[in-house]
């Protein structure tokens, strides 16, 4: 049965991975005579093994719970509402953060069952034998990368943790949390060993690299070198390390000239919406997880809609659009579990840094006409009309917040539309047309079917900008010999993407105090490049790219930062305290080991 099992995966990932036609597919074939045993010992199978180990980076990354809320930069709906007193768990920090939650279990699950197939796949290389020994060693190279990255993600969140490095056989209840040290030199060596067998371009795009490993390895020498609770065996020479790393991957990745040219092409107003190609490769982009356009090629192992979901998980309401048009294809489903936090929309220069521009949707539109139409909550004769192509919803940047007179008629203002400051966020809607965020929408692609999945654009999780901050941490943190300079050299090369060279970009002194309007400038400078000045930059360029909560855990800066700039975390009766570094071992786990293993503290 399991060899059976094994080999099931196996030809679901030939079709999710080689893009096999349906009709091929759906051919009969005689497979009960073949087991993995006697398949994975030829260079087709062995192939075939390999392709296995990449479907369930499609899961990985729908983890978003894990990784994004929680943190400075996302929270989640009616955070101002004063009736409302329960932020989920992940922004409250309170008791339901607990061993039992869904979202850590499958987490654990899924980097498990990676980890379980890379161990299967470089335990049977022995027994293969390939006509080019150089690309038996890439696909072995391959699977040790693969097992890396989950295991750096299971350390950095659960600290000790389990650490098979064996094929699983037959079935075992044995297991024992092995030390963060021991974890983070497997690692390491799996990842040197990677390294050095795989191919600079991939055979096929999409494969893991020998920048995907020098990119992770950068990171895994920049966070061992922070070395959590001084169980990392970390030293500062590891910064050293994640900057010459780093300086490789910068070299052989160029940033492209258009931070917009990452994501997928849109129009903010969906009636003038883009119908262009939609081209997800570029220079900049070292490791990306794939999706495919055709439905029955882009799915997930562990069920739900198929494809990349991130177009609709970032939350703002469109159900206010009239006619509840706006649950729609043309703005399509919109979430509030992963909301901007409203410091993180004053973290930016709205006038001059086009990651603003392309990242929020500042208007929403009527559909269609609409005639009539009940304005208020509170007052029935209130109504309006709009045309097709009308303004429904502004919201004002925070450096530029709308008078009375140039807001909505409902509040006492002149626009039959809702006009909204950063500091409503949030709060109860005095009309239906209010919204309470602005819609964030960098990951949006316009075409595609309503619902929560069906995006068929590859998700970037390595890119050399990345890279570039990555490297200015490593100097702020006593790393010497860049390739480029100072720290806030390698920040500068971000920022003047964004902002064009020289430019001096305003964000608000202090984020997280919405009422506030004094600016400050957030261009880099050898006097004020520091570790806060580097999380900001990274909030901007790469918010919602999985890893938030990584970096701020690496820094030290998750409780202080989140506390400050979260609205949930922020309330007193949110709990957010030193433990909550590591997250509780999913009760799963403990109940079918024997002996059991051990809880993390406070849990």
């Amino acid at each position: 049965m399991k060899n059976k099992k094994i080999f099931t995966n196996i030809l679901v990932a030939i079709l999710l991975i080689t893009g096999a036609a349906c009709e091929d597919f759906l051919k009969e074939m005689p497979i009960s005579d073949i087991t993995t045993d006697s398949y994975v010992t030829t260079e087709t199978g062995y192939e075939d093994l390999v392709k296995a180990c990449y479907p369930l980076l499609r899961d990985m990354i729908r983890s978003w719970d894990v990784t994004l809320n929680g943190t400075d930069i996302f929270t989640n709906g009616n955070f101002n509402n004063p009736i409302t007193q329960d932020g989920n768990a992940f922004q409250m920090y309170d008791m339901r953060l607990n061993s039992n939650m869904a979202q850590l279990i499958s987490f654990w699950d899924i980097l498990y069952r990676n980890i379980g197939r890379a161990n299967t796949a470089i335990r049977r290389a022995n027994n293969v034998t390939y006509t080019n020994p150089a690309l038996k060693a890439a696909r072995v190279g391959e699977v040790k990368f693969l097992r890396a990255l989950s295991y750096f993600y299971l350390v950095q969140t659960w600290g000790d943790v389990p650490m098979p490095l064996t094929e699983t056989i037959t079935s075992e209840t044995g297991s024992v949390r092995v030390p963060q040290a021991q974890i983070y030199a497997q690692i390491l060596k799996d990842l040197t060993e990677a390294e050095a067998d795989l191919p600079v371009t991939a055979t096929n795009y999409g494969r893991v690299t020998k920048g995907a490993a020098q990119f992770l390895l950068a990171k895994v020498y920049l966070t061992r070198g922070w070395n959590f609770q001084n169980a990392l065996g970390g030293s500062p020479a590891d910064f050293n390390a994640a900057l010459s790393w780093a300086d490789k991957v910068i070299a052989a990745y160029p940033l492209v000239s258009q931070y917009r040219n990452l994501f997928p092409q849109h129009n903010k107003n969906p009636l003038t919406q883009f119908t262009g190609a939609q081209n997800a490769k570029n220079s900049e982009v070292i490791f990306a997880i794939q999706f495919s356009n055709q439905v029955i090629l882009n799915g997930h192992e562990t069920g739900g809609e198929p494809g990349n979901h991130y177009h609709s998980i970032f939350g703002g309401d469109v159900g206010t659009i009239p006619g509840n048009l706006g649950r729609t294809n043309d703005y399509n489903r919109q979430q509030e579990r992963t909301l901007t936090a409203p410091a993180t929309y004053r973290l930016f220069d709205p006038q001059k840094d086009s990651r603003y521009q392309h990242n929020f949707v500042k208007a929403l539109y009527a559909l269609q006409a609409a005639n009539n139409v009940s304005y208020s909550f509170t007052d029935p004769t209130l109504r309006v009309s709009f045309a097709r192509g009308d303004t429904v919803i502004l919201f004002r940047p925070w450096n530029d917040p709308a008078p009375l007179a140039e807001k909505g008629i409902d509040v006492g203002g002149t626009k039959k539309y809702s006009v909204i400051n950063v500091d409503e966020y949030g709060a109860p809607p005095t009309s239906r047309f209010n919204g309470r965020t602005p819609l964030m929408w960098k990951f949006w692609q316009p075409g595609i079917l309503y619902g929560d999945g069906w995006g068929t654009f590859d998700f970037a999780l390595f890119r050399s900008a990345e890279a570039y901050l990555l490297a200015a941490e490593a100097i702020v943190k006593g790393a010497t010999g860049g390739a480029l300079g100072g720290a806030d050299v390698y920040y500068n090369r971000v920022l003047d993407r964004a902002v064009g060279a020289g430019v001096d970009p305003m964000c608000a002194r202090f984020p997280e105090n919405v009422q506030s309007l004094e600016a400050v400038s957030y261009r880099a400078t050898p006097a004020n490049i520091n570790i806060d000045l580097i999380l900001d930059e990274s909030a901007r360029e790469l918010m919602g790219e999985f890893n938030r909560w990584f970096d701020l855990k690496r820094t030290g800066k998750l409780i202080e930062r989140t506390k400050r700039m979260n609205p949930w975390t922020s309330k007193p009766q949110a709990g957010l305290a030193e433990h909550h570094m590591v997250r509780p071992i999913p009760q799963h786990e403990i109940d079918r080991s024997q002996p059991a293993i051990s809880q993390n503290p406070n849990y």
